[in-house]
């Protein structure tokens, strides 16, 4: 039953994916396989549900010059290039590469946005745009992936909660708590006491589980390939840069003054190192919370890419003969990438955990 269902996912992945390209087949460019696989792991404004014909349009919430605008992505009519207008109380705006931006506005010499007509985008050098930016509070697929993750992992913990203080419950889990108790128990077991102590876990541990579910979680719903499912949150920058700041502030927080001792003035070392060795602990201090950032961003971005790029392979040779060996390479990928979305949440909860420890720990003089 398992390899059935993981099967259709993948063919379910593979067939929406051809869709989509297939929709577009009416244009004169030729397949571009980067600009495909940035398209399906970036943020957008919309769920392609059944390729281009059935999409769910998220709304676009701006605060502009005017107060605050709301509106449908579909006014945009799916065009990412800058193409389409959207007026909306007396302003004009466009979307290019799932940004939103005021239409006909650069930067004059002095850094002041002014209204050039002859253009809707404005490009530099690098082929960025330089239009004037409104503040952008849309609900895109990430936001609602998010969202959708959090509720329900609440659902989860809170109907496992009150099973636990219910009548019903005789000592032995059942339903949705036989699940996830051996997991929180996995977490404080072999996370949390091993890297922080026994005496000091129980703190940490509502963060570390949280961290931990969201983290798979939505790993797991980045692999589903439909809908509500198949954003890329935990393979969006900005969203593994939040949660490494989180632990920055917790390990820095919880620092004690052996832990800060040992960064500003080791012991047990001659005067000389000593200032050599301050400021290579200090960098350290936000070289652990950049690579929690970037492992996890790089490792689920690099995943869907590899699978995409895979698929691709079928449009590059325009064979069938292709598509068995392709659609085989993107089985085992995926295969992988199952293990890769707990992995990657058992990493970062692990690393968080040892930080913690090692700011909390008595002594460190013995390292």
């Amino acid at each position: 039953m398992i390899k059935f269902i993981f099967s259709f996912l993948v063919l379910i992945s593979t067939f929406n994916f051809a869709l989509a390209e297939s929709s577009k087949s009416n244009d004169s460019e030729p397949f571009n396989p980067t600009e495909t696989a940035m398209h399906h792991v970036k943020d957008s404004h919309q769920f392609e549900i059944w390729g281009e014909d059935v999409t769910l349009y998220l709304p676009i919430i701006l605060w502009t010059d005017n107060g605050m605008v709301i509106f449908s992505s579909k006014e945009f009519k799916g065009n990412d290039n800058g193409e389409i207008v959207v007026e909306k109380k007396g302003m004009e705006f466009i979307k290019f590469h799932e940004k939103i931006y005021y239409a006909k506005t650069k930067k004059n010499a002095s850094g002041e946005y002014i209204t050039e007509s002859s253009k809707l985008v404005h490009l530099d050098d690098q082929h960025h745009p330089i239009n004037k930016v409104p503040l952008d509070f849309s609900i895109t697929k990430n936001i609602f992936s998010m969202w959708l993750s959090l509720i329900v992992l609440l659902v989860v913990f809170i109907s496992a909660a009150r099973y636990y203080k219910s009548k019903s419950y005789n000592g032995v889990p059942k339903g949705v708590a036989a699940i996830v108790e051996p997991l929180i128990v996995f977490v404080r077991d072999e996370i949390a006491i091993p890297n922080i102590g026994e005496k000091k876990y129980k703190k940490y541990m509502p963060y570390l589980l949280t961290v931990f579910f969201f983290i798979w979680l939505n790993n797991v719903m980045g692999l589903i390939p439909f809908f509500p499912f198949g954003a890329n949150l935990t393979g969006n920058i900005a969203v593994t840069f939040t949660l490494a700041i989180i632990t920055f502030i917790i390990t820095n927080f919880s620092g004690n003054k052996s832990y800060w001792k040992h960064i500003f003035w080791t012991p047990d070392v001659p005067i000389p190192m000593k200032i050599f060795l301050a400021p290579i602990e200090v960098i350290g201090i936000f070289t652990k919370p950049f690579s929690l950032m970037v492992r996890l961003f790089a490792n689920i971005t690099a995943g869907h890419i590899i699978i995409i790029s895979l698929i691709s392979l079928i449009f590059i040779f325009k064979s069938y003969f292709v598509a068995p060996v392709s659609i085989i390479a993107v089985v085992f990928i995926s295969v992988i990438e199952i293990l890769v979305t707990a992995l990657q949440a058992y990493i970062f909860t692990t690393l968080s955990a040892l930080y913690f420890g090692m700011a909390t720990e008595d002594n460190h003089e013995e390292h």
